[in-house]
């Protein structure tokens, strides 16, 4: 039986590559994805922004990014800080963070391209609603401050806040950001789900592993809860360009598995999107 409590179940990178694009749709039609966050700067982006606009039951949020791959909308000119000389944007979050504890990154270059991205985004015609960011970089508070108020100025009610259950290393940075983003959220009169899952399965996500983080979800018994996925279609050769070692297909098969929604009802979650979040808040 379908229970009381919301799960959103949301996939990230939305236009990385259009296998990726294809497995969430897939996931959304065929399973328990409700959500996508996309990706502006991606190069499947146009495929993605068709797909969205194909299933309008998928919440639809903006995946916003300064660190990866893809290049940035903006030119180095524009955004000095966030690119190196040929215009990109750092591999990792760790050199991010590190530039960023330095104080060399301007948060009005972040500003700016994330403004350009979020313009990008609402130009697809289907609404936005929720915000998170591309390696979870809006944890941290010169970032987070931009991520908060463009949503609060957007109207986009909902913004993740990631949490970490590991309490040492990375975990323990996580848990400290993450309460601070949480009270920045809440200042705005924005939201965020009141648990989360994803960052430390980020990649990993086989049947095993999401029926122990749905039942860590279940022992916590917070009312509304996310659970971050990232599906893929097996061989998808324009993968390979990312050194993530993340096992897509095993999330696509997870998540479109009949046992996993199964899991989801037995553990008295109903399936739905932020915008739920928002409706909920709103009664």
């Amino acid at each position: 039986m379908t229970g009381n409590r919301l799960l959103v179940v949301n996939a990230d990178d939305f236009g990385l590559t259009d296998g990726v694009s294809r497995a969430i749709v897939r996931g959304h039609r065929e399973g328990v994805v409700t959500s996508a966050s996309i990706l502006a700067v991606a190069r499947s982006f146009d495929l993605a922004a068709s797909l969205a606009r194909d299933v309008p039951a998928l919440g639809l949020g903006a995946h916003l990014a300064m660190v990866g791959e893809d290049p940035p909308l903006l030119s180095a000119r524009e955004i000095p800080t966030l690119v190196d000389s040929t215009g990109s944007f750092p591999l990792s979050w760790r050199t991010v963070t590190r530039r960023l504890a330095l104080g060399r990154v301007d948060p009005a270059d972040i500003r700016r391209e994330f403004v350009a991205q979020l313009d990008r985004i609402a130009g697809i015609g289907v609404p936005i609603t929720h915000v998170d960011s591309h390696q979870h970089l809006h944890l941290w508070p010169s970032v987070g401050r931009v991520v908060v108020d463009l949503a609060a100025g957007q109207g986009i009610a909902v913004v993740r806040r990631p949490r970490s259950a590991r309490l040492v290393g990375v975990g323990a940075g996580v848990a400290l950001l993450s309460r601070a983003l949480r009270r920045r959220i809440e200042r705005a009169g924005l939201m965020a789900t009141a648990d989360y899952a994803g960052l430390d399965e980020a990649g990993r996500v086989d049947p095993a592993t999401f029926a122990r983080t749905l039942d860590a979800l279940d022992r916590r018994g917070a009312a509304t809860a996310e659970i971050n996925v990232h599906p893929g279609e097996a061989g998808d050769p324009d993968l390979a360009r990312f050194g993530w070692n993340y096992r897509w297909a095993d999330e696509l098969t997870t998540v479109t598995a009949p046992v996993t929604r199964q899991r989801v009802e037995g553990a008295g979650y109903r399936l739905g999107t932020f915008a739920d979040l928002a409706a909920m808040a709103a009664r």
